[in-house]
């Protein structure tokens, strides 16, 4: 236990996600039956109509595709960001039923140290005082009484948002695009950041007809910063280009 990284997997994604898209923009316009099609849809090359779909901005139909992802190594601060996004589903791991009590001076919680931090020369400090708070936690989790659930429900108050989670994410690609388009942003906080460019490449691999273009503002167009650009946007432009 102590400092981990950042770990994003894709664990499901609706399957022929271009079929999907294609059927349900088509049905809005088309008197053929459901099955009739299908049929058409299924000879048709769906990734020219997705990107033609996205240049007029009839988004509507990406809502019927989604992305799964398993994330760990990231901090209960990242995770408090992430769920501002209200249209997705998430499943994070308890720390009321996941409780971190140890009985090793050496042993400490899961965590997630900031680059800034680092840099600072804190590093050394920095992971003395988690084990501190580790050793609080044990302190009051005794205090509590040996009972599991209560005495972990209550001592967890004193973890900090440095604290590990581990979080099962799932969003449709009309949110994904939005999400992306706010947290890849370099105005974003940077581990949600992290997070964010992580998904897209892994949605990137899967869809590139709707991802390719995707992450924060200023790829495709100005920022949408104002008064707060910045001033990256050649740099920023040529990290997603090789995504």
């Amino acid at each position: 236990m102590g400092q981990v990284n950042l770990k994003v997997i894709l664990l499901n994604h609706t399957r022929d996600p271009e079929e999907v898209i294609a059927h349900a923009a088509k049905l809005c316009y088309s008197p053929s039956s459901v099955e009739q099609l299908k049929e058409k849809i299924g000879k048709s090359d769906n990734k020219k109509f997705v990107a033609k779909l996205l240049k007029l901005g009839h988004l509507s139909p990406l809502e019927h595709v989604s992305f799964t992802y398993g994330v760990e190594g990231i901090s209960r601060a990242c995770s408090h960001q992430l769920v501002r996004h209200r249209l997705a589903s998430y499943s994070q791991q308890s720390q009321r039923y996941v409780g971190k009590h140890s009985e090793k001076d050496e042993e400490c919680f899961d965590f997630i140290i900031p680059p800034s931090i680092e840099v600072a020369g804190k590093k050394g400090w920095f992971i003395e005082k988690m084990k501190e708070i580790q050793k609080w936690y044990n302190e009051l989790a005794e205090a509590l009484g040996d009972s599991g659930e209560k005495s972990n429900e209550d001592a967890r108050f004193v973890l900090p948002n440095a604290a590990e989670t581990k979080i099962i994410i799932t969003m449709n690609v009309r949110e994904l695009l939005h999400f992306l388009s706010v947290r890849c942003c370099e105005r974003a906080q940077w581990e949600i950041r992290n997070l964010a460019t992580e998904m897209l490449r892994l949605a990137k691999e899967i869809l590139p007809s709707i991802f390719s273009k995707s992450g924060p503002n200023c790829i495709t167009g100005p920022c949408s910063e104002g008064e707060m650009y910045c001033g990256k946007l050649e740099e920023v432009r040529e990290k997603f280009r090789g995504l």
